[in-house]
């Protein structure tokens, strides 16, 4: 993670839930066209951990506006990559919405230090705003703040697996999987903190491109009678949390 870290995404995200012995077959298939992201290269099992504490205002408007199904989106999260404090790896604060049919993603540096394992609520809003990078990120995180009372509400846990396609280099595609929902508004929670695992047994195959699906991925889909699915972690985990029916 040496290498600069990339702000700004723009591209298609596409999304498919896949049964266990399912997803061995597919994924078989898919290595004579992929290769591990070099990150995972020599880690353990060619996986790492993605954690994301998400952002929403008492009603659980962002929730709300998936379910039904609002063209134009967005929420916030923070997402870093480690279950330990004082680990050194990234955190960031993020926007990530929907325009349509393509994703964006912009993100800002947080500095990691002391408290983020005790704080929690409005005082971890303060502390992100102390440690985040200057910039619209951090404007429109203090302004959601304060005009729609955003606060963190539940963290989304799992184990992802990277590929990026042989023959082009913006085409990734993702394993996640062991997904988990934690009731909180901490990024570092409380043993005592209730989890919950999100769709048991299966793993959601996520694809991301910049223009058009390469041929040799339709054949796979096809193939397999692959289903495009409307997935969104955070929702899954609110519903499974049972959340949801308190808006």
């Amino acid at each position: 993670m040496a290498a600069p870290h990339k702000l700004h995404f723009s591209r298609f995200e596409f999304k498919y839930l896949l049964p266990r012995d399912l997803r061995r077959e597919v994924e078989a298939e898919l290595c004579n066209f992929v290769e591990f992201d070099p990150f995972v290269e020599s880690r353990p099992d060619h996986r790492y951990l993605v954690r994301s504490l998400y952002w929403d205002d008492h009603r659980l408007s962002a929730f709300q506006n998936k379910i039904d199904g609002l063209l134009v989106r967005s929420k916030f999260r923070i997402r870093t990559y480690t279950r330990d404090p004082d680990e050194q790896v990234p955190r960031f604060l993020e926007i990530k919405g929907r325009n349509n049919n393509l994703v964006v993603k912009h993100r800002a540096l947080l500095d990691a230090g002391p408290g983020e394992s005790t704080t929690h609520g409005d005082e971890l809003a303060e502390l992100v705003m102390q440690r985040c990078d200057e910039g619209p990120i951090r404007q429109e995180f203090t302004f959601q703040r304060f005009r729609r009372q955003i606060r963190p509400y539940a963290l989304i846990d799992y184990q992802r697996r990277p590929y990026l396609s042989r023959f082009d280099s913006e085409f990734r595609l993702t394993f996640d999987e062991e997904l988990q929902a934690t009731q909180t508004s901490s990024l570092f929670p409380k043993p005592t903190d209730r989890s919950v695992r999100v769709v048991p047994g299966y793993t959601v195959m996520e694809v991301k491109f910049r223009h058009h699906l390469p041929s040799w991925f339709h054949r796979i889909i096809q193939g397999y009678q692959l289903r495009r699915l409307s997935f969104s972690k955070i929702c899954e985990g609110t519903t499974a949390l049972g959340l949801a029916s308190d808006t």
